[in-house]
């Protein structure tokens, strides 16, 4: 009985460390690619606003589709484009362990950033945020007027 036990316990920790080993190579790849990135086409599908309201901060999921690209990825310079429905913007890009941060800060006000991890979500894809930091007393429907952030993936291209 106690071969047995040794046993099992000898393939359990025999599996341990090849799922780890399997986890940090697919990490591993992850982070490599981001590092050769030169394009992210990202889709994001939940978000969740937020407000105030009598003076206490309140928040609302949604859903929703946005999508945003960027080109021109260069994570040595710390550059990149973002290509947009108002046209091309140029854009700061930070290689980070686990994460791609996308920083684009406009003249005007509104901060906007976009973090993909090294993480795969599902067929390739990696998991990504979408921030943007804006404010404004009305609401446009189809413009930005409180605080958001969005939820999804990205395919990211070398």
């Amino acid at each position: 009985m106690a071969r047995t036990n040794s046993s099992s316990r000898g393939l359990a920790a025999l599996a341990f460390v090849v799922a780890g080993t399997v986890a940090f190579s697919a990490q591993t790849a992850s982070r490599d690619k981001l590092a050769a990135a030169t394009t992210a086409q990202c889709t994001f599908v939940v978000y969740a606003t937020g407000n105030w309201k009598n003076g206490e901060a309140v928040g609302e999921l949604k859903t929703g589709k946005l999508s945003v690209h960027f080109i021109e990825i260069n994570t040595d310079e710390g550059s990149a484009r973002m290509a947009g429905g108002f046209g091309v913007y140029d854009i700061i890009v930070r290689l980070s362990p686990g994460a791609l941060h996308f920083i684009q800060a406009f003249r005007d006000g509104p901060l906007y950033t976009t973090t993909v991890f090294d993480k795969e979500s599902r067929d390739g894809k990696l998991k990504a945020v979408h921030t943007r930091h804006e404010y404004a007393d009305i609401t446009l429907p189809g413009f930005t007027s409180k605080p958001e952030q969005y939820y999804g993936e990205c395919v990211v291209g070398q």
